[in-house]
């Protein structure tokens, strides 16, 4: 089973007016841990699109016009994911996409790749979240006496690897820093179950 461990950048919160303006995802084997591939893409807004920024997710992300507007074109990104996915068989029953905000990310995703075209591939419609597997092992924990409840602790990944002894994502939030963060607590959490046979 392939886990592609999804983030995303966007110029703000509204995907009715906003736009992906990055995208970065590993995807690795969920049984070892090991990667299999890589992607990351800045993604280029035309400046009507830009202009409906919302400042606020700006400073977040930290992204500047000259960035947008010199990055590769939707279409391309897409053209390019749908290879990358090709080229490892990704299809359901067999792979699941697995993000900190999978409401957001998929939603976003789609942008770049329309749910039509998702479909048509057979691509995975279960997108995994970490903080629901967070939530469920949290609790867990509480009932055996250890730790506290998920809502004492929060449930951002930030406030996850806090809760789990773990350094914050790095700023600026970029999408392959969010996605090298959420594959540090999602082992964590999760862990991969025949990582120490991997170099047997």
């Amino acid at each position: 089973m392939l886990g592609i461990f999804l983030d995303s950048e966007t110029n703000g919160l509204n995907a009715m007016k906003h736009r992906i303006i990055e995208i970065a995802f590993k995807i690795i084997d969920v049984r070892t841990g090991e990667l299999k591939d890589q992607f990351q893409s800045h993604i280029s807004a035309s400046f009507e699109e830009w202009e409906k920024s919302d400042p606020a997710s700006l400073q977040v992300n930290g992204f500047t016009w000259p960035e947008v507007s010199q990055a590769a074109s939707p279409k391309s990104v897409g053209e390019s994911i749908i290879k990358l996915f090709n080229k490892h068989d990704i299809k359901r029953g067999e792979a699941v996409f697995i993000c900190q905000n999978p409401s957001f990310d998929r939603i976003f995703f789609s942008q770049l790749i329309d749910v039509d075209t998702q479909e048509k591939l057979l691509w995975p419609y279960h997108w995994l979240d970490l903080a629901s597997m967070y939530w469920a092992k949290a609790i867990h924990k509480t009932q055996l006496g250890e730790g506290k409840y998920p809502w004492e602790t929060g449930c951002s990944k930030d406030k996850i690897a806090t809760a789990l002894s773990l350094p914050k994502e790095e700023k600026p939030h970029r999408a392959m820093n969010g996605v090298n963060h959420l594959l540090l607590c999602y082992e964590s959490v999760v862990a991969f179950p025949e990582k120490n046979n991997l170099s047997h």
